[in-house]
């Protein structure tokens, strides 16, 4: 490419970024159900009567009525896995503190019970039902909201602040409190996506040129050079000359490298793009331009060849 003679290396470039994130998410089941009814309560749900018990969680409450007389405002049912992840009903035999203040009903919630090991923007997109048993006819009333819900950081709890009336609740006819005992149950399905999304971060171009002198250079005896790593638009790199060229070539030639040293803390789908050019300039004037290169360095792909 050049006369083993004294060199220099000109280096001009433009760098842009891209960068790609790939999310994670998760499985559907679906679930049926009836005419959207109005309830007693926040939120547009779907009601249905139904004979089949719930899938993931099932809780007996016996004495519910203690609960108000000793001032519980709020029970934690134990703990169960649905979809890959950990949930408890919450229930409130008063109503929700800030969502029923009058207290004239039972709210029942879900809630993640555990979120610590979930990444930092964690989201799922969740149906759950929440069930009454009719203990009288042997069936369940299934409450959900009518759509997805979305648990995240910010909202890690859902469901009916007016879940039944604690009239309707205590009157004798009623067959979903019987000898004081009240049961409810809970199916949750998370939606899991095949989605993949990225991120794309644009940089006004910057251009920079570097000079690296190699004196003495017919006289090198060294496999491999490398010039000391700068830096361009947050990007580290170095140029790496083979003196006696590259062993793909046979000594024809010396072989020249672009490196962009950051890929080697790329993630999987992150790249860079850089526009460069490169000169050799020998002695006296005589110069060598590679001409506008443009490539995408990768972990995989960190350095660009010239030969």
């Amino acid at each position: 490419m050049c006369s083993r003679a004294k060199m220099m290396l000109l280096l001009g470039m433009v760098i842009g970024w891209f960068c790609t994130k790939i999310l994670s998410c998760h499985s559907q089941n679906s679930v049926t159900g009836t005419t959207p009814v109005l309830p007693a309560g926040e939120e547009e749900s779907i009601v249905e009567i139904r004979d089949v018990s719930p899938a993931h969680f099932f809780t007996k409450i016996e004495s519910f009525s203690l609960f108000s007389d000793s001032g519980i405002e709020s029970y934690e049912c134990r703990e169960f896995e649905a979809g890959g992840y950990n949930w408890r009903l919450i229930i409130y035999p008063n109503g929700h503190p800030s969502k029923e203040k009058k207290g004239n009903h039972v709210s029942v919630y879900l809630a993640m019970s555990e979120t610590n090991y979930l990444p930092e923007d964690w989201e799922l997109n969740v149906i759950f039902n929440i069930f009454l048993y009719n203990q009288i006819l042997d069936n369940y009333l299934c409450v959900r909201v009518d759509g997805v819900r979305r648990f995240s950081e910010a909202k890690s709890m859902w469901g009916f602040p007016k879940f039944i009336s604690k009239k309707s609740l205590r009157d004798e006819s009623s067959s979903y409190l019987v000898e004081d005992n009240f049961v409810v149950g809970a199916e949750v399905f998370v939606l899991k996506r095949q989605r993949v999304s990225e991120r794309l971060t644009l940089f006004k171009p910057t251009t920079q040129k570097r000079v690296w002198k190699i004196r003495g250079f017919s006289k090198l005896d060294d496999d491999v050079w490398f010039s000391e790593e700068f830096t361009v638009s947050d990007v580290n790199w170095k140029v790496q000359v083979y003196p006696n060229g590259h062993p793909s070539v046979n000594g024809r030639y010396v072989s020249i490298f672009l490196i962009c040293v950051s890929a080697d803390s790329f993630a999987p789908h992150q790249k860079v793009k850089a526009d460069f050019n490169i000169r050799l300039k020998g002695w006296p004037s005589a110069i060598l331009d590679s001409g506008k290169i443009s490539h995408w360095f990768t972990s995989s792909t960190r350095s660009r060849p010239l030969y």
